[in-house]
This record gives C-alpha cells, structure tokens and sequence, in this order.
C-alpha cells in the first residue's frame, strides 16, 4: 500500500507556479469598472495578421488560444464590465500603428473602456508525450498588463512563468495534485491555469475580492 502511494507521488506531475505581479498605489481613485482586452502578441511582435479572438492561425495559435482564454475567464466575472470581443474587432483596424502604449489607449477611446488590458505570450511549448509519462513537460510563459485609458500609464503588470515538474523534484507543491491530478497538462491547460489566477489577482487588485 505505501509503496504504491509512494510510487504515484513521485510520478505526480506538480508544477510550481509562479506569477509575479506590480501594481500601482493609487488604484482606490481611478474607479475601473470598464475593460476591454487588446488580442495578445507574441514576444517576437509578430502579429499584424492576426484575428483577435479566433480560434488561432499557423501564425499566432497561442495567442489566440491566450486572448480567448482571458476573455471567457474575465466574462464569467459580473463586478467588472467586459467590452465585447466584438467591437474590439470592430475597432482594432483604427488604432493606427505606434507604441504598445499608445495603441491600446487609442483601442480603449473606441471602445470607451476604463482600462485595456494588453499582454505578450513568452513561451508556449506543448508537452512531448501522454499525460502519463511525457518525455517533455509544457512551459509556458506571458505577461499582463493593465492600462489606464484616461491616463495613459500601467496600472497593473503580472507575470505567469511555469514549467511542470514532477513532484519529486518539487516538494513545496503537493496540493496541486488535488487539482490537476497524476498527471502532465497540455499547454493549454497549464496556461489556462495561469489566467485564472491573474484574474483572480486583478479582480483582487481592483476591487478587494477575489
């Protein structure tokens, strides 16, 4: 019996998350109700075909799945209001080229938002193998960041960063098994993972609850 519960424990796969986060010190004033979400790029820039929200292209699949991701996890949230995946793809082919900054503030005066959250995917590497015994676990990596339209500044920047381990070779993580069970995710559910609980923090960050 014990040898078995030992046997399952080292080939638990469990990850240690890190999500590391900046906020500013004057958020009790700026009064963010509105937000809208800028499609994510990648770290490379490459994005100028892209389809904000669409189930993903040869070009930007990670994005896409990222964007979505954000967008259906943030609209099951009733405190804040969502600006439609809709009229951000009506609008986007206004906001004139420029710096990330001045883009998604032009994107957030369209749309007449309080805020545009933008972001970057960093690494986004699918797992070799089954969920059982994968030869390559997923890693993933990107960075929020949420805009204050009137201002024009950040507000809020978070950084998802993990690389699934196995659990012998992570101790401090053993209540993840709870959730994602003896097994290795896909990417896409290791970054999921990672959208959650940055949303969690803003809606934490912005109005005191998780």
């Amino acid at each position: 019996m014990w040898k078995w519960a030992a046997l399952l424990i080292l080939l638990a796969a469990c990850g240690q998350s890190s999500l590391s986060s900046r906020t500013t010190n004057d958020l009790e004033g700026r009064k963010i109700r509105r937000i809208a979400i800028y499609p994510l790029e990648s770290i490379s820039g490459r994005d100028k075909n892209r389809v904000p929200f669409s189930a993903g292209s040869s070009e930007n699949p990670s994005e896409a799945l990222i964007s979505r991701q954000l967008y259906s996890t943030m609209s099951q949230r009733s405190t804040w209001q969502l600006v439609s995946d809709r009229e951000v793809r009506e609008m986007e082919p206004l906001v004139p080229s420029g710096s990330p900054e001045s883009r998604v503030r032009r994107l957030g005066q369209l749309v007449y938002a309080d805020a545009v959250l933008s972001g970057r995917v960093i690494r986004f590497h699918e797992r070799e193998g089954e969920a059982i015994g994968a030869m390559s676990p997923a890693s993933v990596a990107f960075v929020l960041e949420l805009w204050d339209v009137k201002r024009g500044d950040s507000i809020w920047t978070v950084r998802f960063d993990e690389t699934q381990k196995p659990l012998n070779e992570d101790l401090l993580n053993l209540g993840q098994v709870a959730t994602r069970g003896v097994r290795w995710l896909k990417a896409e559910e290791l970054s999921l993972e990672g959208v959650k609980k940055a949303v969690n923090q803003l809606h934490q960050v912005l109005y005191g609850k998780s």
